[in-house]
């Protein structure tokens, strides 16, 4: 079978307008970047704020293998499949960061035959977008620097200083460093480090931010460090929220671009889940839910992770609740959470898979029956699954009580998911659940965390670190009890160690960390062995992409 990026360059796609003119949208309405990618004007939502939003679809996952297990792709699939079975359907997810595209996991634009497409322009630099977030964020810590260089007039202690420079790459190295070396006409030295631009709070805000004043403001709450007195200092004391806000003016409209099959597919913000809250801007989000009647958006990595903090952080703050929910699973996936041995996930085993079966319960029953959401399983077929494989999926789903379909979304695009299609489709129209969170806003931040790990982790305790009570009480002591919270671990298990697969039990949560993201609207609880800073493997995907003589790009997926 051909590659991702052969697929996509031989792909006829149309001129973007045209695209547009299928949600409505008029040449106006869109400001072009090239042939096939625009900016949509971000006020669209609020223009058609009259007319009732669209069916909401969540697509999220069971606990994911290294290699990722296609939840891009099946949602890919899933607006293209919905739109073959006559339904006006749009496609609502995250922009790729360069460290996954140059690390190990590849890119966000799907595979196959359900691809977003221009494919390298979406996984390299796209609109620029994330490289404007990273001049924001850095913009701040410059003046944060030069403001403590000046005179430091609000007392901003260098050695409490909580915000971090942030790069789109992959790079160990800087995650922790002193600058301000060489003299004093080169600044304060003090300690430092960068984040990956997926993991800066300003990603965060720029994703869940309502309107560009909704989005300054955010920015001016966000807090960068303590004075000597021990009292919070924010951006909008320092005085960088105005330029931050202009710096993202035009990468806050959202990006549109076309699926292979020529759907319409808004891709936005990327922050990710295992560190940040991992789905799309909510500003295209609320554009796609006017212009379409249908929206399917991706949480990122297992529900455990995405779908909780998709629904507890984001559909908390928009005011919104999907209306149906896509479980996707792979016969691999459950192998792999069976201890199958990696040589051996491709050939049938119901023992294995039968064991790891646990992970997909786990996931429904979350769904279900914590958040009370009507959900739908999609079983992402692969060459080398059995038949048996995928009934004995199947059945355990039909005595559970939810429906599934198997797909072949990277083989035959929308064809191989209108099953899937009209079984969601149903699902969406007939949907009367209102949903519910994991925690209330009003409970201590100590509470959310116990709540989510007991309650969707179904851990049997949660100890923390000294230093991390201790920033739990200063925060709440600061008035922020009332954010949420996002929890930042392995995307790998339920548990914060990668290794315990499957659904373990009669584990401990171990919060080591707790950083304050005012700005956001929630603290982020690091747990584990997880960075901010993810570093390179031994065979990075950089190694493989090139460029030949034509300036065609070779060797991306």
């Amino acid at each position: 079978m051909k590659s991702d990026i052969q697929i996509a360059q031989e792909a006829k796609l149309k001129p973007i307008v045209e695209i547009g003119q299928k949600l409505g949208l008029a040449a106006e309405d869109l400001s072009a970047y090239g042939r096939y990618k625009a900016k949509v004007n971000h006020r669209l939502a609020e223009k058609h704020k009259s007319k009732p939003d669209g069916k909401l679809i969540l697509v999220t996952a069971t606990s994911p293998t290294p290699a990722g297990e296609g939840k891009t792709t099946m949602c890919v699939g899933l607006a293209d499949a919905l739109n073959r079975i006559g339904k006006n359907a749009a496609l609502c997810v995250r922009e790729p960061s360069l460290g996954p595209v140059f690390g190990i996991k590849g890119g966000a634009a799907g595979g196959g035959y359900a691809q977003v497409v221009p494919m390298e322009d979406i996984n390299l630099h796209f609109t620029g977008d994330l490289h404007a977030i990273a001049a924001a964020n850095n913009l701040l810590t410059a003046m944060v620097d030069n403001h403590i260089f000046q005179g430091n007039e609000l007392g901003l202690h260098p050695n409490r200083i909580s915000w971090k420079r942030c790069l789109d790459v992959n790079d160990r190295q800087l995650r922790n460093l002193v600058n301000g070396l060489g003299g004093g006409a080169n600044g304060i030295p003090r300690q430092d480090g960068f984040d990956i631009t997926a993991a800066s709070e300003v990603m965060a805000v720029f994703c869940l931010a309502a309107d560009l004043d909704d989005l300054k403001e955010r920015l001016a709450r966000i807090v960068v460090g303590y004075s000597y007195d021990n009292e919070p200092v924010t951006c909008g004391q320092i005085g960088a929220a105005g330029a931050m806000t202009a710096l993202l003016k035009d990468a806050f409209d959202p990006n549109l671009v076309q699926t292979l099959e020529h759907t319409p597919a808004f891709i936005h913000g990327g922050p990710f889940a295992n560190i940040a809250h991992g789905c799309n801007s909510l500003v295209a989000t609320r554009t796609a839910l006017k212009l379409a009647d249908y929206t399917v958006t991706e949480a990122g990595f297992g529900a455990d992770l995405g779908a909780e903090k998709f629904l507890d952080i984001k559909c908390r703050a928009a005011g919104i609740m999907p209306h149906a929910v896509v479980i996707v699973v792979t016969v691999r996936s459950l192998k792999h959470h069976g201890a199958c041995p990696k040589e051996e996930l491709g050939k049938p085993n119901l023992e294995y898979l039968k064991k790891g079966a646990e992970n997909l319960v786990r996931h429904i029953e979350n769904i279900r029956q914590v958040f009370g959401l009507p959900a739908c399983v999609a079983i992402n077929a692969f060459p080398t699954d059995s038949r048996e494989e995928h009934d004995y999926i199947s059945e355990l789903c039909q005595n559970m009580g939810i429906e599934s379909s198997v797909t072949q979304v990277f083989a035959q695009g929308g064809a191989g998911a209108e099953d899937l299609a009209q079984k969601v489709a149903d699902l969406a129209d007939r949907a009367e659940h209102e949903g519910s969170f994991v925690y209330e806003s009003h409970m201590p931040l100590k509470e959310k965390i116990e709540a989510v790990c007991q309650k969707v982790y179904r851990a049997d305790s949660v100890s923390f670190e000294a230093t991390a009570a201790k920033r739990l009480a200063e925060i709440e002591g600061m008035g922020y009890g009332k954010l949420s919270v996002c929890i930042a671990k392995t995307q790998y298990s339920f548990s914060d160690t990668a290794s315990k697969l499957g659904a373990p039990q009669g584990f401990n949560i171990h919060v080591r960390e707790v950083r304050l993201s005012a700005g956001a609207g929630f603290a982020v609880i690091i747990c584990g062995s997880i960075m901010t800073m993810p570093g390179l493997g031994k065979f990075p995907s950089a190694l493989k992409i090139d460029l030949d003589a034509d300036g065609k790009i070779e060797g991306l997926f």
